[in-house]
């Protein structure tokens, strides 16, 4: 595809500064902009403008854009309900799409979208933004250099305390208010599952297997509503379905565990919790560190490991490992110099996006990632109400995971 043409669908927070910080400035043209509040649609248009372009068309049914001619790629920013819905009709069109993070509310879903892709070959993006991240691509250089040694097991979370941004969700007509009073599951999974897929090649050489989750009461919301919001009678008379925390442990078919945590509701610290445990080291998010058997430090006894410490030497050195083992993504990124929001993860993907796109090149995060990885949600969500029973995961590749990609296709990241 030379010539992009983006119809931009969905402009609240998150969908508004997508826009103005990785898509207009890298100089695509963004030819219609559509949300279902006008306020958002017209602000959308200015920011075009702004950026010298011209008037985009200005659309508040999704549908419209679907069926403007001038667009040939669509980019989905809206609540998580209409993600795949969007997508479908996208491909279905013949029009190239790129879709935020969500999990999926039914299985069908994440089927509906392989068989899309499937049966039109429209290209199809999870926009992942932390499988781009500088930290989470270095520890994927490292795993795949055998630093860690053979991986055993990764963990990652989405901690944020998003109490506020949920409880004044009806103001800030925000989706979040709406799932956290009617559904319970790992409503957020791919921030933290996308780069552990990444490390364990998930879809490419292994897949997930059994899944189970677990789900703490949910207190954390109604404590807060009560605090900072109580002349809202109904949403003081609401009972929450969302528990605060959400613990979900993955086996898969290579033997490797993962352990996910959903913790968004509760007072915090932001995190990610990125970890990957090696037979001979790992990395830790929380702290930043590198931990290695070898090579030894030069007051670290081989005979005394018991008393060797770790946290001492270690904490907050992965800095120090950057120079040799950042990922020659990053390195060139840096060298050129990091733009746009979230640490550069943003402008990052987009830029990959739009290359695949023009290059006619494999997506670097595909349908059978978005539905591999989305899937987590709804089978969560089964888990749960079952009191955490074990339940199957689908194979979305139809057997095609045993098929090892090659290092140069794995460069895609």
């Amino acid at each position: 595809m030379k010539d992009i043409r983006i119809g931009f669908i969905g402009l609240g927070g998150r969908g508004y500064g997508l826009l103005e910080w990785a898509v207009l400035p890298q100089k695509e043209q963004v030819v219609a902009v559509c949300d279902v509040y006008e306020d958002r649609v017209q602000k959308g248009a200015e920011l075009v403008e702004k950026s010298g372009q011209a008037k985009p068309a200005a659309y508040t049914d999704y549908m419209d854009v679907i069926k403007d001619e001038n667009v040939n790629t669509v980019i989905v920013a809206t609540a998580w309900e209409t993600h795949v819905e969007i997508a479908l009709a996208a491909m279905y069109a013949e029009k190239a799409v790129a879709v935020e993070v969500g999990g999926a509310y039914e299985i069908k879903d994440c089927y509906d979208l392989v068989e899309a892709y499937e049966k039109t070959g429209t290209p199809f993006m999870l926009l992942e933004n932390c499988c781009f991240g500088r930290r989470e691509m270095m520890a994927l250089n490292m795993v795949k250099k055998g630093l860690f040694g053979e991986v055993v097991h990764c963990a990652g979370g989405y901690h944020h305390d998003l109490r506020s941004e949920i409880a004044y969700g009806k103001e800030n007509r925000h989706y979040r208010l709406r799932n956290y009073i009617s559904r319970n599951c790992e409503n957020y999974p791919t921030h933290e599952l996308g780069p552990i897929a990444k490390v364990l090649d998930i879809n490419h050489g292994n897949r997930m297997l059994t899944l189970s989750s677990t789900a703490s009461k949910a207190a954390g919301l109604r404590d807060y509503v009560r605090a900072n919001k109580s002349d809202d009678q109904r949403l003081m008379n609401e009972t929450f379905a969302q528990g605060d925390v959400v613990t979900t442990v993955i086996k898969c078919a290579r033997g490797e565990t993962i352990v996910l945590t959903l913790d968004t509701t509760l007072p915090r610290y932001y995190s990610r919790g990125f970890n990957v445990r090696g037979t001979e080291g790992m990395y830790e998010e929380v702290t930043d560190s590198v931990f290695l058997d070898s090579p030894v430090l030069p007051d670290r006894k081989e005979d005394s490991d018991h008393d060797f410490d770790w946290l001492k030497h270690c904490v907050g050195n992965a800095r120090d490992y950057e120079e040799e083992y950042d990922h020659p993504v990053w390195k060139k990124y840096i060298q050129e110099g990091v733009k746009g929001g979230h640490d550069g993860m943003d402008w990052l993907e987009f830029e990959t996006f739009f290359r695949c796109l023009r290059e006619d090149a494999p997506m670097p995060v595909d349908v059978y990632d978005a539905a591999s990885w989305m899937a987590v949600t709804a089978l969560s969500e089964m888990s749960i109400a079952k009191g955490g029973v074990l339940v199957d995961f689908p194979d979305f590749t139809g057997g095609k995971w045993h098929m090892i990609v090659d290092e140069n296709e794995r460069e895609r990241l």
